[in-house]
């Protein structure tokens, strides 16, 4: 099937919708009732940021702030902070795409590394600014350090399974333009 046929693209742009949904299903199911000394790395920006980076297409921007803001009401964090700092990254990582599209696997991790830092001190940040009850720094540090550690995973699985790859030189985009 052709990059190119719209069909691929919005099948591609509803795979990545229900991957967010289904990583939401089971990071919302009551497995455990007692409090957590650690956090699970945060696969939706992970997934976020390697779709976004690889097939910017894939995600659009509304798409991204409207999940972001569907994860925000839903894990009870203040709406609109993490949504607005996570889809800023996205958007930036989709502008740099290009230049480390000829780059190895460890210039982008580093790049998408430097991208969730920057998101979780940002966020980290103004809520302190703001006086909002936060979690502990050490919890916070944990979740940013196993969403790095996790990405390659999150890489593979998008790459093996299903089927986003960088695009190569002479491809196409979504409109016909030369990537």
């Amino acid at each position: 099937m052709n990059d190119l046929s719209p069909l691929r693209l919005w099948l591609m742009r509803s795979g990545f919708v229900l991957l967010v949904v289904v990583v939401l299903f089971f990071h919302l199911l009551p497995l455990e009732t007692s409090p957590r000394r650690w956090a699970a790395p945060d696969l939706i920006l992970g997934f976020a940021c390697a779709w976004s980076l690889r097939r910017p297409e894939y995600v659009p921007a509304i798409s991204l702030a409207a999940l972001f803001l569907l994860t925000d009401l839903l894990f009870q964090r203040p709406p609109g902070l993490w949504s607005g700092l996570a889809l800023l990254g996205c958007e930036y990582l989709k502008s740099s795409g290009r230049g480390l599209r000829d780059s190895g696997f460890v210039s982008e991790w580093l790049t998408v590394s430097g991208v969730i830092i920057a998101i979780a001190a940002a966020n980290r940040l103004i809520l302190a600014i703001l006086l909002v009850d936060m979690p502990p720094l050490g919890l916070t540090l944990f979740e940013t350090g196993t969403t790095l550690l996790f990405y390659p995973a999150m890489v593979l699985v998008t790459h093996g399974m299903m089927g986003v790859r960088k695009s190569a030189p002479g491809d196409l985009d979504g409109m016909g333009k030369r990537v």
